[in-house]
């Protein structure tokens, strides 16, 4: 599985911010995909994960300090998952990577996938 992310960007606080994750490999559709971030120094942790095209009942996984301000969506005719960001606050200033696994959506933030993007820088100013 290959993902390579786009999208991050130097934005101000308060606004919005999409970041994209195009994937492709051998049986995509079996597999979940998830976004994590990392600031210098600090743990990686899950932000949003989704299902796999494949699992049609399988519930997307949010971040609860930031849940009502992000959307993950996933495009599968341009096997893309997308990372909407709202409101952005300068904690958000992070390498925003996204992973894939053969995992349920909210397994895949706790456990991280098997395949990774390269990583994707978000900076948020005052």
């Amino acid at each position: 599985l290959r993902l390579v992310e786009s999208g991050g960007a130097f934005v101000q606080a308060g606004r919005s911010l999409r970041l994209s994750c195009s994937v492709s490999g051998r049986s995509v559709e079996h597999y979940a995909i998830g976004w994590f971030r990392q600031a210098p120094g600090k743990e990686r942790e899950a932000v949003s994960c989704t299902g796999a095209e494949a699992a049609t009942s399988d519930s997307p996984y949010y971040k609860d300090s930031i849940k009502g301000r992000l959307t993950i969506s996933r495009d599968n005719a341009k096997i893309t998952v997308y990372l909407q960001m709202y409101g952005l606050i300068p904690e958000g200033t992070d390498v925003y990577s996204c992973t894939g696994g053969p995992h349920q959506a909210n397994a895949l933030c706790i456990v991280e996938g098997d395949y990774w993007g390269q990583g994707n820088q978000v900076t948020v100013s005052t």
